[in-house]
C-alpha cells in the first residue's frame, strides 16, 4: 500500500475542505469558486488543526477532561470562535485585494449563521471519518473501506511487541482501577511515536500492545526501531510527571520481527484485522523472552540486517536461542540508546548488512 505523507494528508484535508466551499458558493451564491474555497479554508483549516492538535493543545487537553455534555458545547463554541475568526480574516483580506465586494464591511467580517450551520456540517463529517480512521488505525481504516482483507493474503510485516514491566505488583499494591487508569495513560504515551513513524496500533492485551508496520515501510528509516526508542524517551522525559501521578515510572520490555503473515478481516457484528502465522508468535515469545535475558529491547536478527541501524543505537549479539513452539532457533540481537554513540564495529556491520 502505496504511503501517504503528512503532507499530502494535509493537502487532501485541504481540497476537500475548499471544494466543499465551491459547492456552497456555487449553491447560493450564483458560483464564484475562488471566493468560496478562500472562504472555507480560512473557516476550516483551523478546526482541522484544534482537531489534530496542531493549535490549542492545552486548551483541547483540558476540554477532553470535561463531562460529555459540557465537552461537546465547549466544543462548538471553540468551533465558532475558530471558524468567526477564519471568515473575518478571509473576508477582509479579499475584500482589501479587491476580490470580495460585499455591501458592507460588515458583511466582510460576520459569519452568516447558514454559512456556519454549513461549514459546522462539512467539517464534523471530515472530523468523524478522521476520528473513526484513528479508531481503526490508518492502515485497517482504508483497507476496510476498499475490503483488501476480505479474502486472506499474504504478506510482509513487522511486529513490535511492548509489555509494561510489573503491572501485576502495581495492580496488587494499588487496585485494579489505579492500575488500568496507568495503563490508559501508558497507552496514551505511545500515540504519538506510533504516529510519527507511521505504525499502527493493532491491539491492546492486557498490559501489552502490538504495533505494527508492512515490512518496507517498517524497516525504512528504522522507523520500527526508533519508534520504540522515541516511547522509552517520551516516558523517561516525562518521568516527574509520572511520580507524581502513580508513584513510579514505567518500565518496559519490547520485541521486534518480521516476516511472512497472513493477513485477514474475520467477523461478523464486529469486524477486524488479523494476522496469522509463525512471524506473530515469535514476535510474542521473543518479547517474553527479553525477561529472561534481562534486556529491555530485543529484536531477531533476521529483521535486524534489514535495517541500516541509527547512530545513537548500540546492538549486543546474545547468539542464537530456542523460542517455544518453534522448531529452529532464533538469533537474537539486544538493542539500548548507545553510550556516546559507541557501537562494537563488528557488530554493526554485521547489522547493517544489506539484504
Amino acid at each position: 500500500m502505496r504511503e501517504i505523507s503528512p503532507v499530502q494528508n494535509w493537502l487532501l484535508i485541504a481540497l476537500v475542505i475548499a471544494a466543499s466551499g465551491v459547492l456552497y458558493d456555487m449553491r447560493f451564491y450564483g458560483g464564484h469558486p475562488f471566493v468560496g474555497a478562500t472562504f472555507a479554508l480560512f473557516i476550516g483549516m483551523p478546526i482541522m488543526a484544534f482537531e489534530r492538535k496542531v493549535i490549542l493543545r492545552g486548551l483541547y487537553r483540558r476540554m477532553q477532561a470535561l463531562p460529555t455534555v459540557t465537552f461537546f458545547l465547549a466544543k462548538i463554541f471553540a468551533y465558532e470562535i475558530l471558524m468567526s475568526i477564519g471568515f473575518a480574516v478571509a473576508g477582509l483580506s479579499m475584500w482589501w485585494l479587491g476580490v470580495f465586494s460585499p455591501a458592507s464591511w460588515v458583511n466582510a467580517v460576520v459569519l452568516p449563521f447558514d454559512a456556519f450551520l454549513y461549514a459546522l456540517a462539512v467539517c464534523s463529517l471530515i472530523i468523524f471519518v478522521l476520528r473513526i480512521r484513528e479508531l481503526l488505525g490508518r492502515d485497517i481504516f482504508t483497507s476496510m473501506l476498499f475490503s483488501r482483507y476480505r479474502k486472506p493474503i499474504s504478506e510482509e510485516r513487522v511486529f513490535l511487541f511492548i509489555d509494561l514491566v510489573d503491572s501485576t505488583s502495581f495492580a496488587e499494591k494499588h487496585g485494579d482501577l489505579r492500575a488500568q487508569q496507568m495503563l490508559s495513560s501508558l497507552f496514551a504515551a505511545f500515540a504519538e511515536p506510533v504516529r510519527k513513524h507511521r505504525g499502527t496500533i493493532d491491539d491492546y492485551i492486557g498490559d501489552a500492545a502490538i504495533i505494527s508496520w508492512p515490512l518496507e515501510r517498517g524497516i525504512k528509516f528504522a522507523r520500527c526501531v526508533n519508534c520504540i526508542f522515541d516511547i522509552i524517551g517520551a516516558i523517561e522525559a516525562d518521568a516527574e510527571n509520572w511520580l507524581k501521578t502513580y508513584g513510579q515510572v514505567p518500565r518496559l520490555r519490547a520485541a521486534l520481527h518480521g516476516g511472512t503473515v497472513i493477513t485477514a478481516e474475520i467477523g461478523v457484528d464486529h469486524h477486524k484485522i488479523t494476522y496469522f502465522g509463525d512471524t506473530v508468535n515469535t514476535a510474542s515469545r521473543l518479547e517474553s523472552l527479553s525477561k529472561t535475558l534481562n534486556r529491555s529491547v530485543l529484536i531477531s536478527s533476521d529483521l535486524a540486517q534489514r535495517i541500516k541501524m541509527p547512530e545513537t543505537i548500540s546492538a549486543e549479539d546474545l547468539g542464537s536461542h530456542a523460542v517455544k513452539g518453534r522448531g529452529q532457533s532464533l538469533g537474537i540481537i539486544a538493542l539500548a540508546k548507545a553510550d556516546n554513540h559507541k557501537t562494537s564495529p563488528k557488530l554493526h556491520a554485521s547489522v547493517n548488512a544489506p539484504t
